[in-house]
């Protein structure tokens, strides 16, 4: 594919989950020569694992702590990201940059009030009219003041007041898709000129009582000992929640040039899309996508950085496409943990490492198998656990 100066391109990784922090730590841990090997907190949340945030040092990118004790931990982490990738990318303090610069954050809500919740399961069970309880106790007992303050919208509030960044912002919320979207509509204004540079991404904490009983209630996390994406399978599959924050800077070529950025990888083509997940749906919404960018691909240089969460039915209808495909695979979640709205970010993240590194990472488990030969493309998956496929095709520079 020929290069323009309206390509997408990334010139910033900012990435911190249970690997650690930054693009290096990253790449050292998918890349030991001993072999992968997953971090897992199996004890806090019992019987449901977690992949738990790396340590942070918090004033590294987060100077005041007035403002780390104002936010809270998804915020926390949201924000060390983002400062992250505006170090990475050479923008971090550069007022004219971080003045036009827009921003697209993908972020769900932020904590809740424990004890609240407590008593009301508690007391639900016993109560006469359960509807009627609910109603009562959530009219009551909820203050307002907690739920304004988990807006999701603050972890863009929190980034432009911490790092600066104000030229304008897009918050979205939507699970998985909502990180793809944000990618995608990044791109989208590059392509259109509308403008030339972003910062892309969100954050998740999973290290919460309240998620971690939400998907225990709904039948969806993975029953120990821990396994990796393809062979939790045979186990019945399920989630292996992750913490992570990860944000990219996406600008047009032209404009990375002419500030002298490094360019990491090219976002040569995203796409989106969602179903009722019908058997079969997914798989279709899969192969429109990649027939629109199957044109630039190359079988023998490309690999698949797969956003399977784990869940059953999608990971293992997945799994059937991708073995139409016959390229390697590696599910970053077995890694990094199923991460929701910065999941598809953060599958661009190490793509793009990646192709920057000419050679695909570690298996992950036992089903992925090694890539010899160099990597110069990676088609990047994005399944949601419930809704939502998203395609992206990154590329060398």
């Amino acid at each position: 594919m020929p290069n323009n100066d309206r390509d997408a391109v990334i010139t910033g990784i900012g990435i911190a989950s249970c690997l650690g922090t930054g693009v290096e730590a990253h790449w050292a841990a998918l890349t030991d020569p001993a072999g992968f090997k997953p971090v897992v907190d199996s004890d806090s949340f019992a019987p449901a694992m977690v992949h738990p945030i790396a340590a942070l040092d918090l004033d590294k990118q987060i100077p005041k702590r007035g403002d780390q004790r104002q936010m809270e931990a998804w915020q926390r982490i949201g924000v060390f990201a983002a400062g992250l990738a505006l170090d990475s990318a050479g923008i971090k303090g550069n007022a004219d940059l971080l003045g036009k610069m827009g921003m697209i954050v993908a972020a769900g809500g932020g904590e809740r009030d424990y004890a609240v919740d407590e008593a009301i399961l508690s007391g639900l069970p016993k109560a006469a009219d359960q509807g009627a309880y609910l109603n009562e106790h959530l009219l009551s007992d909820v203050r307002p003041t907690l739920f304004l303050a988990q807006l999701s919208n603050l972890l863009a509030g929190n980034i432009s007041i911490v790092h600066g960044v104000v030229g304008w912002s897009r918050t979205f919320m939507g699970e998985e898709a909502c990180g793809a979207d944000a990618v995608r509509i990044a791109c989208a204004r590059i392509a259109a000129g509308q403008g030339d540079l972003t910062l892309v991404g969100g954050s998740y904490n999973a290290q919460r009582p309240d998620v971690v009983l939400h998907y225990e209630m709904g039948g969806a996390s993975a029953a120990p000992p821990f396994a990796g994406i393809w062979a939790r399978q045979a186990q019945g599959g399920g989630l292996v929640l992750g913490s992570l924050g990860c944000f990219l800077v996406i600008e047009s070529r032209a404009h990375a040039q002419a500030r002298g950025a490094t360019i990491l990888a090219k976002i040569a083509s995203v796409r989106t899309d969602r179903c009722r997940r019908e058997p079969g749906q997914a798989t279709h919404n899969a192969f429109t996508q990649f027939h629109a960018m199957a044109q630039h691909l190359d079988q023998d240089t490309c690999a698949v950085i797969s956003g399977a969460s784990g869940l059953a039915a999608p990971t293992q209808e997945e799994a059937v496409w991708l073995e139409e495909l016959g390229l390697p695979v590696r599910a970053v979640a077995t890694a990094l943990g199923h991460c929701l709205e910065p999941t598809f970010p953060a599958s661009l993240a190490l793509a793009a490492l990646a192709v920057r590194h000419g050679k695909l990472f570690n298996p992950l488990d036992p089903a992925e198998t090694v890539m010899d030969r160099p990597l110069r493309q990676a088609l990047v998956t994005g399944w949601g656990h419930w809704r939502g496929e998203a395609l992206a095709l990154v590329t060398a520079p």
